[in-house]
């Protein structure tokens, strides 16, 4: 290492749970770090809401700043982990402008408002790095972002959110409830006080917004994703997969298809032996298709503050030693500007559950519904009980179980909608997506 050159400074927005695990590995592990750069690294500043809040060891009281806008003029690199969107594309946009560049773990940021920052960040002459922001410690953006720019990616699915594969496993290997398998992840620390981001599906939605963009090298935007969460799966559907030899995980799917791009997030049936299928408790993987490459699978911790802070040093030794050697990375594209895929152009099987009442009928006349629609059933299971009683209704209710075959998801739910203000149909039905 060059002993006369000059610290590159790297300011830090944030002091929270990451903000501060990201610190820690900068300041303890800083004799090392400029070695593997050529060059010392200094951390010049901290912005927080409450310097007085903030207390570890390893960073200085005298570092610690409310004045956040300043701060981003007065660094090589400024690492924003604030989160939100409005306050952060501020932040970041400013550093950019200020001749800094930008590390991040904002997927919100990102889904929001990621082409504009890359182009900015070109324009400027700086870089703009977010390993951290999809799947935590699991190097993922990079693999899409450059080891495989020389491929044609085809489709990516994955389980990017731990909190929901979490509360689904529980669900799974313990028989929990829903609301109990939640709490748990709370009390656990998987899940947040407020977990509406996760369990919705906003948060793995945002994660395939970013991969999307990446892949097919197309302005894929968090509005372009259609999302479904896991609020709605129930005690019966975990029953009824592990009867069939399958589970239950929340998917980011994205895919370049015939019809155009699309990025989706809902729950969906997976076989046993998917390698998906193994991913248990808080764990995150993504499953990458391409031409070339064929299947690739990416496994690891997908949050927490060490894991995604190993990823955000990471990216901020990338760019120093860019700055050491006085050049940028690649920057990132948006040339093909491909079509969004209708949500009709997404076909697939899928497994349907009503609740009704036992009574002779009601299975041709649900099958009657799917009929008129040009819906082919491929398979009926009514074997498994409900835990489901409805107030007022003194007779047996059934669970009954119906599979297509491929067919589109827009009259899918044209059909559950018709069988669902049937008089004997009871509850909600719930769709899930069977995943070959």
């Amino acid at each position: 290492m060059a002993q006369n050159e000059s610290p590159i400074r790297v300011a830090l927005l944030g002091a929270g749970t990451v903000g501060s695990a990201t610190a820690r590995l900068i300041v303890e592990q800083s004799e090392e770090l400029a070695h593997r750069i050529g060059r010392p690294i200094e951390l010049v500043g901290v912005a927080c809401l409450d310097p007085d809040e903030v207390n570890v060891p390893w960073i200085d009281k005298s570092l610690l700043t409310t004045d956040t806008a300043d701060l981003c003029t007065k660094a090589d690199i400024v690492i924003e982990l604030i989160g939100g969107t409005t306050a952060a594309h501020t932040f970041v946009m400013k550093a950019i402008e200020s001749g800094a560049s930008v590390v991040t773990a904002n997927k919100a940021l990102i889904a929001k408002y990621g082409p504009e920052i890359y182009a900015a960040a070109e324009a400027k002459g700086v870089d703009f790095y977010f390993e951290a922001a999809v799947a935590g410690a699991i190097p993922i953006v990079r693999p899409l972002r450059e080891s495989m720019v020389g491929d044609r990616i085809t489709s990516i699915m994955g389980i990017v959110n731990g909190t929901t594969n979490y509360i689904l496993d529980e669900m799974t290997t313990k028989g929990l409830d829903f609301d109990v398998a939640l709490k748990d992840a709370q009390a656990k620390g998987y899940a947040e006080a407020d977990p509406t981001g996760d369990i919705e599906g906003e948060d793995a939605a945002n994660k395939a917004a970013i991969m999307a963009s990446l892949a097919f090298h197309t302005d894929v935007r968090i509005d372009d994703v259609s999302v479904e969460g896991i609020t709605k799966i129930t005690s019966d559907d975990i029953a009824a997969a592990t009867a069939e030899n399958k589970v239950i995980k929340l998917l980011a799917v994205c895919e370049n298809s015939e019809a155009g791009v699309s990025a989706r997030v809902y729950p969906a049936l997976i076989p046993n032996e998917h390698p998906l299928a193994s991913v248990r408790g808080s764990f995150n993987a993504v499953f990458v298709k391409a031409e070339a490459a064929d299947d690739l699978m990416f496994y690891g911790r997908g949050a927490g503050g060490d894991p995604t802070a190993s990823a955000v040093v990471g990216d901020v030794v990338t760019e120093a030693r860019h700055i050491t050697h006085g050049c940028t990375g690649p920057s990132i594209p948006m040339y093909a500007n491909l079509p969004k895929a209708p949500l009709n152009a997404s076909r697939s099987a899928f497994a349907v559950r009503f609740v009704i009442h036992d009574k002779p009928g009601t299975l041709a006349a649900i099958a009657e519904e799917f009929a008129k629609r040009g819906l082919s059933i491929n398979g009926v299971n009514q074997d498994l009980k409900p835990t489901l009683h409805e107030p007022g209704y003194s007779g047996e209710l059934q669970q009954l179980r119906l599979v297509t075959h491929l067919c589109d998801e827009v009259t899918l739910r044209e059909a559950v909608d018709a069988v669902s203000k049937l008089d004997f149909v009871t509850g909600e039905a719930t769709i899930l997506r069977v995943m070959a």
